[in-house]
């Protein structure tokens, strides 16, 4: 994608979010304003302007399945790689079995008898308490926030301090974000190499589940904020850690927590990283650190920069019409 593809795509967003009616509403604003302001529909037949929309949809479509297959040739390239790494693995641990067998079996005898162990072995751990997740470093845990130099933070009293990833270091799971996505960390204390086949990840439009098959989930409940599903993905890391990257809906906000069912961090003590805003072209970093603050501002109940602009005016026209009352005004 070039660099003017994107050039418009913050404002975009900032335009699409105030529909609520989604694609449709938005979609019939586009057609309003060329119906209102341009010749779009008069200037030519109806035929002709209805050959460049399906033209450019057509376009945009082809351009959309591309990058679609190539992701999904993409991920059946690194689950291939995967099993064959596994296959290997298991090729390797039967040969030094062969190697050092004390009794004359058949290779289809030892592998039978290889697997059955190795199940048995699994499961006991699964319905054991090896399946539990491994604990967090208790010096690494977030903490809450005990006091406030500014009174005007004091509701922040008592959430979590966000961590170095700008989301919470729990006892059971990490997890982090920045605007665009969530990425979380759950590792597992099994003495076994955990396989995709003993997990159960469920990632849902507003849930999640995770956890060891046949065991109480990790996590179990609904998240913070809406993810796009076929965007979001996991894998298994070193055969112990389960690694979630969770493509947030809403591009605009900072999640206070993953599920609901946990901790809220301080979002008002979030703090992206200042090259992030600087990569940003001028326009665009305005409107980013336009919407920051009216996010901070709601939090604290206060006037956002639209509000305060609505009070401005309101104030020029009252000093123009001193004879008029505007007790009773309320101005949305």
């Amino acid at each position: 994608m070039s660099a003017e593809e994107g050039l418009y795509d913050n404002i975009l967003l900032a335009v699409a979010e105030k529909h609520r009616g989604g694609v449709p509403e938005f979609l019939g604003t586009l057609a309003s304003f060329l119906r209102r302001k341009t010749d779009f529909f008069t200037g030519a037949k109806q035929a002709e302007w209805e050959k460049m929309l399906l033209d450019v949809f057509h376009k945009e479509s082809k351009l959309a399945m591309a990058a679609h297959t190539e992701k999904q040739k993409n991920r059946e390239a690194a689950q291939k790689k995967k099993e064959e790494k596994e296959r290997a693995e298991r090729e390797a641990r039967q040969k030094e079995i062969d190697e050092n067998k004390i009794c004359d079996i058949t290779d289809e005898e030892a592998a039978a008898i290889i697997k059955e162990e190795e199940d048995k072995k699994r499961q006991q751990l699964l319905d054991g308490a090896g399946g539990e997740p491994a604990a967090t470093n208790l010096n690494d845990l977030s903490k809450p926030i005990e006091n406030v130099d500014d009174e005007s933070e004091k509701d922040e009293v008592g959430k979590l301090k966000p961590n170095a990833g700008n989301g919470a270091t729990l006892d059971k799971y990490t997890w982090t974000q920045t605007l665009q996505e969530v990425e979380l960390k759950i590792p597992f204390n099994v003495t076994f190499a955990l396989r995709a086949r003993d997990l159960v990840v469920i990632i849902g439009k507003k849930t999640l589940k995770v956890g060891l098959k046949g065991q109480e989930p990790i996590i179990d409940g609904e998240l913070c904020g809406e993810v796009k599903q076929e965007e979001s993905v996991w894998v298994l890391q070193d055969s112990k850690t389960v690694m979630i990257t969770l493509d947030k809906i809403n591009k605009m906000n900072w999640w206070n927590r993953l599920v609901t069912t946990d901790p809220e961090i301080s979002t008002r003590k979030i703090n992206p990283e200042p090259s992030k805003l600087s990569d940003l072209d001028g326009e665009t970093r305005s409107m980013v650190e336009k919407m920051m603050f009216d996010q901070r501002q709601k939090e604290m109940g206060l006037p956002t920069s639209e509000d305060r602009k609505k009070q401005d005016i309101l104030e020029k026209f009252k000093q123009q019409h001193p004879e008029m009352d505007f007790s009773k005004c309320k101005f949305n």
